[in-house]
């Protein structure tokens, strides 16, 4: 677009500048109207976000809260003599008593040397061939190889041997008797360490085990041990101190006898429970509180003029009410709101709960009696600690039971159903962060609103420059007259004396 030559007002002794922008002014308040309206959809945008937050924070914690039976069944496992052994359940543990006596801990197989190392680094590098048994009697893959480089110290040497996870090992050597340790890192009789061949024999001769020879078991040796207990009358090993019998995992310390009792973690139960009630209440008191939220429409967004002339303090005080109410009565958030309530309050049918245990009030949990409180839950903590001791199975059904229909889900799956279609109503409405405006409603108005704006900017140029145009005009005109009337003036009055 070629310029337009602009003229002030010299020869009008008018502020041109200040008339266009004047005129400008009234030109410019559909384009405020449209940039307002674009704020206004930014905002709402926004707060539809900021709704699906706290609806994916309710899902994240009835998810890890409630439906994961390893979070919600938590068993317990008490000894009654915890030096002698100490027990941990998971969640598919009965509730029993087993009682055990412990005749032998289980050991570690270990090779002292008879000798001090003699070690010498070797000039070219050293491959060790090592058969290895496991205290249960497995096996990796034989022989263990393993490269000693060429010049490697002795620190070296333990140092690559105590690495090597397929030997198992512990190395050490003691500094004041030059003697070597060796120790197999786990536990059992079976454990056992072979010569592969008589490169390895030699090296382990060095270290000290004078009557290392191919084929045979390294010397030195004090044998590792089985455990051996008696549990509920029945005579047992393991190779290892820590075992898992029935779902529970006991750890032997020492010989004696000890009563391990398991039962269901109440408490995990509860307070699962309470937190789902109490973030529950205080999510939807926050979705309802935007749902009520007042419309101020005499507030609209302020332009950037009208921030200019405003303190800090008074535009923050203007944009709260402008942005108050944009979600007021919103149909999805409410229709959301309305199915949580129903899930909630409604009977689950499933023959895995206990008819008395069936519904929310039947284990202590209530609708507020005053209706300010838009649905909030109430607990009767004795009457829930009660439910859940009396049958924690039936509870963890009333929430999960994992039925095709509505009334068979329970209802934690009936929330998570709820939320995921209300945030996808939402997603549709106001995108995610990572969305392009194409692909929600008011993206795809945010975008025609920017293209009448910009239109609507050229335009505003367009009359501008013809302001600028019809004033130059008028100025070279009213310039044109003053010259003709300094000339007459001139030709008329010149000869006058």
């Amino acid at each position: 677009m070629v310029s337009t030559m602009r003229i002030s007002g010299l020869a009008s002794g008018m502020d041109i500048d200040k008339l266009v922008s004047d005129l400008m002014k009234a030109e410019r308040m559909p384009l405020d109207k449209l940039k307002q309206k674009k704020q206004i959809l930014e905002w709402q945008r926004d707060d539809y976000r900021s709704m699906n937050t706290l609806l994916q924070d309710l899902d994240s914690y009835i998810f890890n809260n409630l439906t994961l039976q390893s979070s919600m069944m938590k068993k317990k496992a008490v000894s009654s003599d915890e030096s002698v052994v100490t027990a941990t359940a998971n969640s598919s543990a009965a509730n029993i008593s087993t009682n055990l006596t412990v005749t032998k801990v289980a050991t570690a197989a270990t090779w002292v040397s008879p000798a001090a190392s003699s070690y010498t680094p070797s000039g070219t590098d050293t491959t060790l061939k090592i058969n290895v048994t496991n205290g249960d009697g497995t096996s990796p893959t034989n022989p263990v190889t393993i490269t000693i480089a060429a010049n490697s110290s002795l620190d070296a040497v333990i140092s690559q041997l105590n690495s090597n996870s397929d030997l198992g090992i512990t190395v050490f050597r003691d500094t004041q008797t030059g003697k070597i340790s060796i120790t197999k890192k786990d536990t059992g009789a079976a454990a056992s360490l072979v010569m592969g061949d008589a490169t390895t024999a030699s090296f382990f001769q060095q270290l000290g085990f004078t009557g290392a020879a191919n084929g045979t078991e390294l010397t030195g040796k004090t044998a590792g041990e089985d455990a051996q207990f008696t549990i509920n009358g029945l005579a047992t090993t393991r190779s290892t101190n820590t075992f898992t019998i029935n779902n529970v995992t006991y750890t032997l310390k020492k010989a004696g006898t000890a009563t391990v009792t398991t039962t269901t973690d109440t408490d995990t139960i509860f307070n699962a429970v309470k937190g789902f009630v109490d973030k529950y209440n205080e999510i939807i008191g926050k979705i309802n509180d935007k749902l009520s939220e007042e419309r101020y429409r005499d507030y609209q967004p302020l332009t950037d003029e009208q921030k200019q002339a405003m303190s800090e303090k008074q535009v923050e005080l203007w944009e709260a009410k402008a942005k108050s109410g944009l979600l007021r009565r919103d149909s999805i958030l409410s229709g959301g709101l309305s199915q949580m309530r129903l899930d909630v309050y409604s009977k689950v049918s499933d023959p895995t709960i206990n008819s008395n245990y069936d519904t929310l009030s039947e284990i202590g949990i209530t609708t507020s009696s005053n209706y300010r409180d838009n649905g909030k839950l109430i607990i009767d903590e004795t009457k829930l600690r009660a439910a859940i001791e009396k049958d924690p199975n039936s509870i963890y059904q009333l929430f999960n039971a994992n039925g095709t229909t509505f009334d068979t889900k329970g209802i934690a799956r009936r929330l998570r159903d709820t939320i995921k279609s209300t945030i996808g109503k939402i997603e549709q409405k106001a995108g995610r962060t990572v969305w392009t405006n194409q692909q929600f409603s008011i993206g795809r108005d945010l975008n025609q609103l920017n293209s009448q704006i910009d239109a609507f900017n050229n335009r505003l140029k367009q009359i501008e420059d013809r302001y600028y145009r019809q004033f130059t005009a008028m100025e070279k005109a009213i310039n044109k007259a003053n010259s003709q009337s300094a000339y007459l003036m001139n030709a008329f009055g010149g000869g006058t004396k």
